[in-house]
C-alpha cells in the first residue's frame, strides 16, 4: 500500500493505474477510521480493481465553534488498518495542499442541504460539498462509498454528483453499530463512560421509529414524538433534531410515501451524534 501526501504524486498513481484500464473505488474519510469506515473499505476492494483512502480532516466543514482542533486523529493506526483491510493508496493532504493560499472557490447548494445538519450547520455542506468535489477531480474514482450514518450527507453528495455531472457512481452503505446498538462514530470517543452509556437511547429511540414503521404507522408526527418520548427519558442527553423527511431532497414531510429518512441529532455533554433509518414505505 502506498502513501501519497500530495495532489501530483496522488494524480500520477492513479493515472498508472487507469493506464492498464483499472477500475478504481475511493472512500474518503476524516479518519480516526473504525468498523464503519473499514465496511466501506472491504466493499471498495471487493468491486474495484483499485481502492484509494483519503485521510483529511477538512477545515472548511467546521464553524469557529466546533471540534476541528480536537477531531480525534491516528494517522499511523488508520495506515494499518487501511492495509490490513486491503486499500491500495492513502491520500492524506495537509489543509495547505488542498487550499493554498488565496484559494476563493467553494460549492454549494440551495436544497437539500436546509434541513436537519444544515439547519444547525449552516455552513457545513458548503465545506463538505467543496472538499469532496476536489478529491473526485483528483481521484477521478469509478466509484465513491459513504456511510449511511451520515444520510444527508450521502444526499448532498448525490445531489452535487447529479446536478454537476460529476462522472462517478456513488454507493452509500449500512451504518455499522456496536453490540449495544450505537452507531459508530469517530467522535464516540469523546464519550466519557457514563456518556457512553446514555449513548445508547439514541439507537433504542431509532429502532422504536423503524419499529413503528413496519407496524404500518405513516404519521409522521406520531413516529417523530414517539422518538424524542425516547431521547427526552435520558437526562444527559439534549435533543437537537428528531425529523423525518423524504430520503433525497431532504424536505419534510407529514405523510409517509416513498422513500423516507427518519434522523436524530443530539449532544451528550459537548458531544454531537446523529443516528437514523431509512425506508421504503
Amino acid at each position: 500500500m502506498k502513501i501519497a501526501h500530495s495532489i501530483q504524486e496522488t494524480r500520477g498513481q492513479i493515472k498508472q493505474w487507469k493506464k492498464y484500464g483499472y477500475s478504481v473505488g475511493f472512500v474518503p474519510t476524516m479518519g480516526y477510521l473504525h468498523e464503519g469506515h473499514l465496511s466501506l473499505v472491504k466493499k471498495s476492494t471487493d468491486e474495484n480493481d483499485k481502492t484509494v483512502v483519503s485521510i483529511f480532516v477538512n477545515p472548511a466543514q467546521f464553524a469557529p465553534s466546533e471540534d476541528f482542533s480536537s477531531y480525534p486523529r491516528n494517522f499511523d493506526a488508520d495506515a494499518d488498518m487501511c492495509g490490513k483491510t486491503g486499500a491500495d493508496l492513502i491520500f492524506n493532504p495537509s489543509a495547505e495542499e488542498m487550499y493554498p493560499d488565496n484559494s476563493c472557490t467553494f460549492v454549494d447548494m440551495d436544497k437539500v442541504k436546509k434541513e436537519l445538519c444544515g439547519k444547525s450547520r449552516p455552513a457545513h455542506f458548503r465545506g463538505v460539498c467543496t472538499v469532496v468535489n476536489k478529491l473526485f477531480n483528483i481521484v477521478t474514482p469509478d466509484r465513491a462509498y459513504f456511510g449511511q450514518k451520515d444520510a444527508q450527507q450521502l444526499a448532498v453528495i448525490k445531489r452535487m454528483v447529479r446536478d454537476l455531472d460529476i462522472d462517478v457512481e456513488i454507493i452509500g452503505c449500512p451504518i455499522i453499530r456496536e453490540p449495544d446498538g450505537l452507531a459508530k462514530s469517530s467522535r464516540n470517543a469523546y464519550l466519557s463512560p457514563a456518556e457512553r452509556k446514555a449513548a445508547r437511547i439514541v439507537s433504542k429511540a431509532v429502532f422504536e421509529g423503524e419499529l413503528l414503521v413496519k407496524s404500518g404507522e405513516r404519521r409522521a408526527e406520531k413516529i417523530i414524538a414517539a422518538m424524542r418520548d425516547i431521547i427526552a427519558s435520558e437526562p444527559m442527553v439534549e435533543i437537537d433534531y428528531v425529523e423525518i423527511t423524504d430520503s433525497e431532497s431532504i424536505e419534510k414531510i407529514t405523510v409517509l410515501q416513498g422513500g423516507i429518512l427518519a434522523a436524530a441529532a443530539v449532544f451528550i455533554g459537548k458531544t454531537r451524534l446523529i443516528d437514523n433509518f431509512m425506508c421504503e414505505v
